[in-house]
């Protein structure tokens, strides 16, 4: 089991396993947050803290909504927000001890324009 947690510790999720890789997109929002991105079964995701540590944000469709520590900001993940059958959720790695991450493939999506990867 991995934790990651915000800069207070009022959020902290526990992730089953290292990623196979990470996603660094340039998309509007996640080139603002520098997220690096590892993608699980949301049902394998344990997040603690409870809803009332948490604010989430959506645009656009409102497919997806990020969310964030209400005390310190940290942008922590993001879920499903339209389809509940959305199996996969986010995990922002930036909140991951970056030694476990060592040698964990970087992945560039180019989120803003085509959706493709780029490497």
């Amino acid at each position: 089991m991995i934790e990651a947690s915000c800069h207070c510790g009022s959020v902290r999720i526990e992730i089953p396993r290292k990623p196979r890789s990470l996603t660094a997109c340039n998309c509007s929002i996640c080139r603002r947050t520098g997220a690096r991105w590892a993608y699980y079964r949301a049902a394998t995701v344990r997040i603690r803290g409870g809803r009332a540590a948490l604010e989430s944000y959506a645009w656009g469709r409102r497919n997806i909504r990020f969310v964030r520590c209400r005390r310190c900001g940290c942008l922590t993940h993001w879920e499903a927000a339209k389809n509940p059958r959305l199996h996969r959720m986010g995990i922002n790695t930036s909140n991951v001890d970056p030694e476990i991450l060592k040698g964990v493939r970087v992945r560039l999506l180019d989120g803003a324009r085509t959706w493709k990867f780029l490497d």
